[in-house]
C-alpha cells in the first residue's frame, strides 16, 4: 500500500492532467513546442495567434495527435483583443486557469540611433505591456484554480547586452523584474511566476533577425562565448517551461532561468 501511495504521489507531481493552460503565440517556434509539451503532460490548452489559418492548421495537427487544444485569433498588441481573449478563456475553462505562458514577442534589430518612437511602442507593447496586462486579466482565473503558474518567455538579451537590440533587451529586462514582483505579491493567491530566458533558438524569429547585415557577426560572437557552441532547439526550451508548471516545481517562484548553452555563465 505504501508503494502505491508513493507511486501515486510521484505521478501527480509529474503530471498536468486536468490542468488548463493559455499559450500566446502558440502556432510557431517556441510557443508551438510549449503547447505540445504541456499537452503531452495532460494539460488542456488554448492558444492565440494573429492568423486564423495558422491556428486551424495547428489545431488539425494536434487533434491528430490526441491533444486537447483550442484556439482563437488575438493581436496581443491591442488591449481590447487581450480582454476578449481572456473572456474566451474564462468561458472555455469555466472560470479557472492553471497556466499562463506569455510567449508572443517581436524584435526589430537596429542600432540605438536607428530606433524610432514607433519601434519602441510596438516592441514594448508586444513584449512587455501585453504580457503584464494578460497577467492582470488572468489573475482571477489563476487564483480560482487554486494552483496558478505564470511563465514568461524572456531572452538572454535581457540579461546581457547584445548589439542591435536595445529596446528588445529593455522589454525583456522589464519582464524579468516584473516576474519577481508578481511572485512576491501573488504568492498568497497560490500563483507562482517564473521566467525562461532562451539563448538563440532555431525559430522563424531568429531567421528574420539573421536578415540584418550585421546579425551573422553578432550571433557568431554569441556562439563563440557559448560553452555548448550551438544554437538551441525549441523543444529544449519547452521542456523547461513544462517543468516549471508541474507540481514538482511548486517551490520555485520569482526565478529567471536562462536556457542558453551557458552563454550567461
Amino acid at each position: 500500500m505504501a508503494e502505491t501511495k508513493l507511486s501515486s504521489f510521484k505521478d501527480k507531481r509529474w503530471s498536468l492532467h486536468g490542468m488548463t493552460a493559455l499559450v500566446t503565440g502558440g502556432t510557431r517556434g517556441i510557443g508551438h513546442a510549449i503547447v505540445e509539451e504541456l499537452a503531452e503532460f495532460g494539460a488542456v490548452v488554448h492558444i492565440c495567434a494573429r492568423k486564423q489559418q495558422e491556428i486551424d492548421k495547428c489545431l488539425e495537427e494536434w487533434k491528430a495527435k490526441g491533444f486537447r487544444v483550442t484556439g482563437s485569433v488575438c493581436d496581443i498588441l491591442v488591449p481590447g483583443q487581450r480582454e476578449k481573449l481572456m473572456e474566451t478563456v474564462d468561458s472555455i475553462f469555466n472560470g479557472k486557469l492553471n497556466i499562463l505562458v506569455n510567449n508572443a514577442g517581436s524584435m526589430t534589430p537596429k542600432t540605438i540611433l536607428e530606433y524610432t518612437c514607433e519601434d519602441m511602442a510596438t516592441i514594448m507593447g508586444t513584449n512587455f505591456e501585453s504580457g503584464y496586462h494578460l497577467c492582470q486579466l488572468a489573475h482571477p482565473l489563476l487564483k480560482e484554480s487554486g494552483y496558478g503558474s505564470i511563465i514568461s518567455i524572456s531572452s538572454i538579451f535581457g540579461l546581457k547586452p547584445v548589439p542591435f537590440s536595445s529596446i528588445y533587451a529593455a522589454s525583456k529586462g522589464a519582464i524579468n523584474q516584473c516576474a519577481k514582483n508578481f511572485a512576491l505579491e501573488w504568492a498568497k493567491d497560490n500563483i507562482r511566476t517564473n521566467v525562461v530566458a532562451p539563448g538563440p533558438v532555431v525559430t522563424s524569429l531568429l531567421e528574420s533577425i539573421m536578415k540584418h547585415p550585421e546579425a551573422e557577426n553578432v550571433w557568431g560572437d554569441v556562439l563563440s562565448h557559448t560553452p555548448i557552441s550551438r544554437v538551441g532547439e525549441a523543444k529544449e526550451i519547452s521542456a523547461l517551461v513544462a517543468f516549471l508548471c508541474l507540481p514538482a516545481a511548486s517551490y520555485i517562484t520569482g526565478q529567471i532561468i536562462a536556457a542558453d548553452g551557458g552563454f550567461t555563465n
